[in-house]
C-alpha cells in the first residue's frame, strides 16, 4: 500500500483531506455498489372521486312552454263618469276588495237622495190609499158607496203599493251606482298599467281601466307531437303514473324553477298544421316569479329507467364527439374509459354504457390527471359500510 504522508503539509490542507477521506469511507459503507441515493418524486395528485351506483331515474324531455293568468279579467266601469283618482301603482300586487278606482260619486249620491224622496212620497201615497180603501169598504156595506167607488179604490191601492215596489227598487240601483263608482280587485293577482287618467270621461263597459292577472297559481301551455302526447295521455289515465308524474321548469337564465307542476288539461283534438297536441300544467307561483306570457322550458317525464348510472357533467371530457372520463382502479391508478351517454337529467349524464355500478369515477381535478399515473382519490361524500349504501350521486 503507498503511504501518503501530511508531514509539511500546511494545517488547513491537511484538514480537508482528513474530512475528503472519512467521506468517501461513509459513503462506501452506506452503497457498496457506488449507486447514487434515489430521488424522492411528488406526492400523488389528489382528486374528487365518486363511485358510480345504479338507480332508478325518469328520464325527460325539454319543451318550450309559455305562462298563461288562470284568470284574465278586464277591469270596466259599471258606471259612467269622471275618473276621480287611481288608488294602485302600476304592475303591482293588489288583493281581493282593493280599491283600484275612484269615480266621482257627487252624481251617484243626488241620485241616491233623490230615489229615497221618491220611495217616501210613494209610501205616503201608499198608505193614503190603504185607507181610503177601509173607509170605502165599510161604507159598500152600507150601500153608501157604488161597487164602482169599491173598484176604484182597490185599483189605486194595488197601484200605489206598486209605486212604491217601483221607488224601492230605484233606491237599490241608486246604492249601486254609487258603490259601482268604487272599482275594485275582483281577486288576487297583479294588474297592468292604467289605460287612463284622472279627469278622463270613463263610458259604462266601454272603457277599458286596466287588466288584473291572477298568479298564483299559474298556467303553462306547450305542445306535444302526436306520439309523445299519446304517451303522456297513457301515463296520466294511470293514477299512480299521474301522481308521481312531475313537471320541472326551466327558466331563461337556466335556472331551474323551484315549483314542479301537475298536469292539467290535454286538448280534445289535434293541430292539423303541425301534428301537435296542445297540453297545459297548472304551477304554484307563490313568489310571483312566472307571468303571464314568459317563456319557459318544460321537462316532460318521458321514460323510466330502473337500474340508469349518473356521472356529472363536470367528469365528462367531449373530443370529436366521444366522452370519456377518469376511472381509478384497485392501485390508485387512472385509466381513460369512454363512455356512450344521450341524454341529460339535470347537471348529470345518464350512461347508456361504458361503466358498472362500484366504479370509481373522478369528477373534479381532472387537470391533474394523466392516463397511468397514481392519483389520491377523496370522496366527496366518504362511503361507508359498501357500494349499495351509497347515494346514486355524492357530488
Amino acid at each position: 500500500m503507498r503511504q501518503f504522508s501530511l508531514r509539511g503539509a500546511r494545517p488547513g490542507a491537511a484538514a480537508v483531506t482528513v474530512a475528503l477521506g472519512l467521506s468517501a469511507v461513509w459513503l462506501a459503507g452506506c452503497n457498496a455498489r457506488g449507486d447514487p441515493p434515489p430521488k424522492q418524486g411528488p406526492p400523488p395528485a389528489e382528486v374528487t372521486v365518486l363511485r358510480a351506483q345504479a338507480r332508478p331515474v325518469t328520464l325527460v324531455e325539454e319543451y318550450v312552454g309559455q305562462a298563461e293568468a288562470v284568470e284574465t279579467v278586464e277591469i270596466r266601469s259599471r258606471v259612467q263618469g269622471l275618473l276621480e283618482r287611481q288608488a294602485f301603482r302600476d304592475g303591482s300586487v293588489v288583493h281581493r276588495g282593493q280599491l283600484l278606482f275612484q269615480i266621482d260619486r257627487q252624481p251617484f249620491e243626488a241620485a241616491l237622495e233623490q230615489a229615497r224622496a221618491n220611495l217616501a212620497q210613494a209610501e205616503a201615497s201608499a198608505a193614503n190609499s190603504t185607507q181610503n180603501l177601509a173607509r170605502v169598504s165599510r161604507l159598500i156595506a152600507d150601500n153608501a158607496v157604488s161597487q164602482q167607488d169599491l173598484d176604484t179604490a182597490v185599483a189605486r191601492d194595488r197601484a200605489d203599493r206598486a209605486s212604491v215596489e217601483a221607488a224601492r227598487a230605484a233606491v237599490h240601483e241608486a246604492e249601486l251606482n254609487l258603490g259601482y263608482a268604487q272599482i275594485t280587485a275582483p281577486r288576487d293577482g297583479m294588474v297592468s298599467k292604467a289605460m287612463v287618467k284622472p279627469g278622463s270621461l270613463v263610458t259604462v263597459a266601454q272603457t277599458l281601466l286596466t287588466t288584473l292577472y291572477s298568479s298564483n297559481p299559474i298556467y303553462v301551455n306547450f305542445a306535444l307531437g302526436e306520439q309523445r302526447a299519446l304517451e303522456l295521455t297513457r301515463r296520466a289515465r294511470t293514477k299512480a303514473a299521474a301522481a308521481a308524474d312531475e313537471f320541472q321548469l326551466r327558466l331563461v337564465d337556466g335556472s331551474d324553477y323551484a315549483h314542479p307542476g301537475r298536469l292539467d288539461f290535454v286538448d280534445a283534438a289535434i293541430d292539423l298544421k303541425n301534428d301537435t297536441l296542445q297540453m297545459r300544467i297548472v304551477v304554484p307561483n307563490p313568489e310571483g316569479i312566472l307571468r303571464p306570457g314568459q317563456y319557459v322550458r318544460v321537462a316532460v317525464p318521458a321514460a323510466t329507467r330502473p337500474n340508469a348510472i349518473l356521472i356529472p357533467e363536470k367528469a365528462v371530457q367531449e373530443l370529436q364527439g366521444l366522452k370519456t372520463v377518469y376511472v381509478i382502479g384497485a392501485d390508485n391508478k387512472a385509466s381513460v374509459r369512454q363512455i356512450t351517454a344521450t341524454q341529460r337529467l339535470g347537471n348529470d349524464w345518464v350512461l347508456d354504457s361504458g361503466l358498472q355500478p362500484g366504479e370509481i369515477v373522478v369528477v373534479d381535478g381532472l387537470q391533474k390527471v394523466s392516463p397511468g399515473a397514481t392519483v389520491k382519490p377523496v370522496f366527496a361524500i366518504p362511503p361507508t359500510a359498501g357500494a349499495a349504501d351509497l347515494p346514486g350521486r355524492q357530488c
